[in-house]
């Protein structure tokens, strides 16, 4: 999560060399580093939730799963970020010992502080990923999951997913019916697995 800027401007090569010797992770962006904050508990268990699913879900295909301290990035000069969850099927990621390069899936779990550059800026710079295919946000709040996916037109579609929207069709779907796909993985699940245990703040 983005919190206060490092206060200069820095190249690529200086962050990465700067940031490696921080207590903090800190994400790049138009040469200023900002200091990552730490999320409340909903989110936290929002993202331990769906990281073991897609954990158990791609065991044994390739593909590679990783949390928060995982570097994303755009492109060998930036941006740089830390998000929720990234997944990545290409070989050379999952060798890598530093950043993800070529990730297939992006997931970020949404906070009101953060909430306007996840769906803003940082959107636009992901979308700069070739390998990328769909970006994922997730609701703290309510059992609400937005899915962006590249179509074969090369455009983006939003596939939005919510036990509210869900409630009101005349199929009056059960929250626990409700579920969810992951096409870039190939991943199908209840979303009140992804919320499971989630102490929701509404």
């Amino acid at each position: 999560m983005i919190a206060v800027s490092s206060r200069h401007t820095m190249s690529p090569q200086e962050y990465l060399a700067w940031e490696a010797a921080q207590p903090t992770k800190y994400e790049y962006l138009n040469g200023a580093a900002y200091a990552m904050t730490g999320g409340t508990l909903p989110h936290n268990d929002i993202a331990v939730n769906l990281v073991t699913l897609l954990r158990n879900h791609l065991r044994g295909t390739g593909c590679k799963v990783r949390m928060a301290d995982a570097k994303v990035a755009v492109s060998q000069v930036g941006p740089f970020f830390y998000p929720d969850i990234v997944v990545s099927c290409d070989e050379r990621d999952r060798r890598a010992l530093d950043m993800i390069r070529y990730p297939c899936l992006i997931v970020e779990v949404l906070s009101p502080s953060t909430e306007g550059f996840d769906r803003g800026e940082k959107f636009r710079q992901y979308r700069r990923l070739p390998s990328l295919t769909e970006y994922v946000l997730v609701s703290a709040e309510q059992m609400m999951i937005e899915i962006f996916r590249l179509n074969a037109q090369g455009k983006w579609e939003l596939t939005p997913y919510s036990i509210d929207a869900a409630m009101d069709t005349e199929t009056k779907i059960a929250p626990t019916d409700l579920r969810v796909q992951l096409t870039s993985v190939d991943y199908e699940g209840a979303i009140a697995q992804i919320y499971e245990d989630v102490e929701l703040s509404q």
